[in-house]
């Protein structure tokens, strides 16, 4: 493995100049080689198994702990488990290139290269654990108990991704959804770990801010351009509003003092997003939007400072902007599908019906055949409507929402979860 190792680290180091003379295509492809042939190598025993007493009793947390992503957040949130949890811990900062924007600094001062502990809990996607196996080398995984922490949006698994369960001894995900799926295709412990949350905001980060009306009732929708803008289902929420308030120059005098904000992260990664964004609301001087990387505090109360979050996402495997959303006070309209209806329901929240649709497409790594949920537009227009105009309505499903949110994703919670299984791993191992 370790002439792989090297192309694969030289690689992504060189990646840069390489793009410019080597085509993008070809560069995967070769990458996609190396990844191959090290997953077509490695046996179930290649490993060598988890050993008690051969590491000091602790937890190594190894995944894109600055990233701005989703991904980067989870590690994080399980780096504040651990500390509620007194568990000894040492975090490794990881990312498969190109990783995305990477500007959170919260664990900057605890990162180290040093793994002492007995215990790995990797942050690192199925879709890319044999990269990182082949870039951080063996010797990260002998001895130790390794967890993969995954999460994943559909019910079917991606058959290319099958190798992923020969790197884990057992996998941690945030929803019994994602539990679910992957407990079809191994035989290996798969456990619930919820996301926690506490989302932070300052006054300092008010509409003025960020350049919105002060005077208007905004709706807000939000995604990144990595986690795929067709499953994030940004057009459904945009149709939704220019139903509920733009169908006529009537209606639109009518509401005038509503509007709605999209929030692309990450815009670079996909220019043909914003193409299409930019298209279907180029015509509508009361939908604004934003790009632009954001500081957590920033994204927090961007979110306090709306008056509703939209997500009309086709599946979730879990959902933290929704969780947030709620934890700050913001009425949420969702899909009543997929992660998010584990912190979700009918009381605390807006849940929109669905058809189930086939991917009439590959939309990587989403292929063709699968299915996935298509929320009704005119449901979530009903809501737009009900919750601009029913101050009662309004004030009860955010204070609800606000109320189950702090109380059901409580770290507390989830802490506890991760003591007793951590426990439980040493116990049945000694």
């Amino acid at each position: 493995m370790g002439l792989s190792k090297f192309f694969l680290n030289a690689g992504e180091v060189l990646r840069p100049v390489l793009t410019k003379v080597v085509p993008l295509k070809l560069l995967s492809k070769m990458k996609a080689g190396i990844i191959n042939g090290a997953s077509d190598r490695l046996s179930e025993d290649a490993i060598v198994k988890y050993e008690p007493g051969h590491y000091e009793s602790g937890v190594n947390v190894i995944g894109n702990i600055k990233g701005d992503n989703g991904l980067g957040q989870s590690a994080r949130i399980m780096c504040r488990l651990l500390d509620e949890c007194s568990e000894p811990h040492a975090i490794k900062d990881f990312f498969v290139p190109p990783g995305g924007s990477r500007n959170n600094s919260e664990y900057d001062d605890r990162f180290t290269e040093e793994l002492p502990y007995d215990v790995n809990i990797i942050h690192v996607n199925a879709s890319e654990m044999m990269v990182a196996y082949v870039s951080m080398g063996k010797e990260v995984w002998d001895h130790r108990y390794n967890i993969g922490y995954w999460a994943w949006e559909l019910e079917t698994f991606p058959e290319e991704w099958m190798s992923a369960f020969k790197l884990v001894d057992e996998i941690w995900t945030p929803s019994d959804f994602v539990t679910n799926t992957l407990k079809k295709y191994t035989d290996k412990p798969v456990v619930t770990v919820p996301h926690c949350i506490e989302p932070v905001t300052s006054s300092e980060y008010g509409r003025k801010h960020f350049n919105l009306p002060e005077d208007k009732f905004l709706f807000l929708v939000m995604f990144n351009s990595g986690s795929v803008m067709e499953r994030k289902n940004p057009l459904a929420a945009i149709k939704a509003f220019k139903e509920a308030f733009c169908k006529d120059e009537q209606t639109r005098e009518k509401y005038k003092d509503v509007g709605l904000v999209i929030k692309i992260s990450e815009a670079e990664l996909s220019a043909d997003d914003e193409a299409i964004i930019g298209s279907v609301i180029e015509d509508y001087d009361n939908i604004y939007y934003m790009c632009g990387h954001m500081n957590r505090t920033e994204v927090n109360t961007l979110l306090e400072d709306v008056d509703v979050y939209v997500s009309l996402h086709r599946s979730e495997g879990f959902g933290l902007v929704m969780a947030e959303s709620m934890y700050v006070g913001t009425p949420v309209i969702a899909t009543n599908w997929s992660g998010n209806t584990e912190f979700m329901n009918e009381d605390v929240a807006c849940m929109v019906g669905y058809d189930m649709i086939e991917l009439d497409k590959d939309y990587e790594p989403f292929k063709k055949g699968n299915v996935w949920a298509d929320a009704h537009v005119d449901e979530a227009a009903d809501y737009m409507r009900r919750l601009y105009e029913d101050k009662e309505f309004y004030n009860t499903i955010a204070a609800a929402g606000k109320s189950y949110a702090r109380e059901h994703l409580a770290f507390e919670r989830s802490a506890g979860l991760v003591s007793k299984r951590l426990g439980e791993i040493r116990e049945a191992k000694h």
